[in-house]
């Protein structure tokens, strides 16, 4: 049991089951789908479907690992913990770091998001202006109570889904009545008129398979979410086994029906293409409600992000692989200079969002990919390296065990390997690679050259941490 009294340093527990359930939701319904998705429409044309149902398998199966090791093991730290103890406090190192990377570019890309959403009704404010005051919203907001925390994502979520609810029943509507149109709509038709269902072949799928998975990153703060959870045991296998119904409603349905109402090939990048199809179809009140429902999405991101972000380098530094500064809490259990690094680091975002407002997010959008893909990638190799420590009587007895063993996990574990030769594959996106690959070496460099030296990042006790 934890004693305050005795161990002030520790996380508090005061995430409850609606507030993870509903945390797993906004995690999978962000910016990649709302921005994000007219690229990779753009891509694959309606063949984009297949995309993110074969990106969210995969994604799944990540899951699936992630939450048999937090049920096993509930840590502050997650992912990070279990790669340092199963494959290395060097992997562990690589991992924690490597998160936290994902999310500073993954909020950079919300904060741009956040700023190009707002032009829509403030087209002469610049663009960064609206970058730099959310970053200061949201920063203040994470070092409030994790209860706190979690009612605003439990609030900004459910608008969210509600909102995606909506549009698929108006969706559906504008179809069978056509109403408010400028243009014809031919219903599902539009899936296959316009140069096929597969326009530009199985290459144009697997070229839209980097922005799918950018879509789907930070879902693993599910994870991260097990040392403020009340009830892991209970709490995680619910919400991650909730994945694969969101992926399905959430983004292939949205997307068909989208796609069904509006040809795909016009479907451009002048905002999210929610809004744009909505504007071209004449519902401009539809149009200006789902411009605040995008905004909501973007300042849950960002929230998600920082608070993702800050537990994992709170736990790092638990183990010595991060300054030990980062351990420091608030009266009410918040890591706050956690919070205060995150806010700092996507300032460049108010920089880049000055000097290249237009290229910003797919550059960023890119690299994030590769971080994303990186630690799903670690997560599923920890899990493999778990189970190999774990005799059968321990397997027999996993309360959430990974499905379809081993082949799901071996065939998620090939398919991430896949996805980042992609990066490298691609002209557009090969600057990812590069900077990823950038990225790993000198964090290598940075294990060995101080944190090998100290001692810090071995492998620590498996009893979990503040319980």
């Amino acid at each position: 049991m934890r004693n305050d009294e005795t161990q002030p340093s520790q996380l508090r527990r005061g995430l409850n089951a609606r507030h993870i359930r509903f945390m797993a939701l906004g995690s999978a319904i962000g910016t990649g789908l709302f921005y994000g998705s007219a690229g990779a429409i753009q891509l694959a044309g309606p063949a984009v479907l297949l995309a993110y149902l074969v990106g969210g398998a995969a994604v799944f199966m990540v899951m699936r690992a992630l939450g048999e090791m937090a049920v096993h093991q509930p840590v502050s730290g997650s992912f990070g913990h279990y790669a340092s103890h199963y494959l290395g406090p060097l992997a562990g190192f690589l991992t924690g770091w490597t998160y936290t990377f994902e999310m500073v570019i993954v909020a950079l890309a919300d904060v741009t998001a956040f700023g190009i959403y707002m032009g829509l009704w403030f087209p002469d404010v610049a663009q960064w202006v609206w970058v730099l005051s959310i970053i200061f919203f949201i920063g203040a907001l994470n070092l409030c109570n994790v209860k706190v925390f979690g009612e605003m994502e439990f609030w900004l979520s459910l608008i969210k889904v509600a909102a995606i609810v909506a549009m698929i029943v108006g969706g559906a509507a504008v179809m069978l009545f056509g109403f408010g149109q400028t243009q014809t709509a031919t219903g599902f038709d539009n899936l296959w008129q316009h140069g096929g269902f597969m326009p530009n072949g199985i290459g144009g799928v697997v070229a839209s398979l980097a922005v799918v998975m950018f879509a789907f990153g930070g879902i693993e703060i599910i994870g991260i979410t097990a040392s403020e959870a009340k009830d892991p045991a209970k709490m995680l296998p619910r919400a991650i086994n909730a994945v694969p119904l969101r992926i399905l409603l959430f983004y292939v349905l949205t997307l068909l029906v989208l796609m069904a109402i509006y040809p795909w090939n016009s479907i451009g990048q002048n905002g999210s293409p929610f809004v744009e199809i909505f504007s071209s179809l004449g519902i401009s009140s539809a149009a200006h409600l789902l411009n605040l429902v995008v905004i909501t999405a973007a300042i849950s991101a960002i929230n998600s992000d920082i608070f993702g972000a800050g537990r994992m380098m709170y736990g790092m530094a638990q183990e010595g692989q991060a300054p030990k500064c980062f351990t420091r809490l608030t009266g009410n259990g918040v890591p706050w200079m956690t919070v205060l690094v995150m806010s700092l680091a996507l300032l460049l975002g108010v920089v880049l969002n000055y000097l290249i407002p237009k290229q910003v997010f797919m550059i960023i959008a890119s690299i994030a990919t590769f971080a994303t893909v990186w630690v799903w990638l670690m997560i599923l190799l920890s899990q493999i390296a778990m189970r190999r420590t774990l005799s059968k009587a321990e397997i027999a007895n996993l309360s959430f065990p990974v499905p379809w063993w081993p082949l799901a996990p071996l065939l998620a574990t090939a398919f991430m390997f896949f996805v980042i030769g992609l990066l490298g594959y691609f002209e557009e996106s090969r600057i990812a690679l590069y900077v990823g690959l950038v990225w790993v070496a000198l964090l290598t460099l940075a294990y060995w050259m101080w944190v090998r030296k100290k001692g810090g990042g071995s492998p620590v006790a498996t009893s979990p941490q503040g319980l």
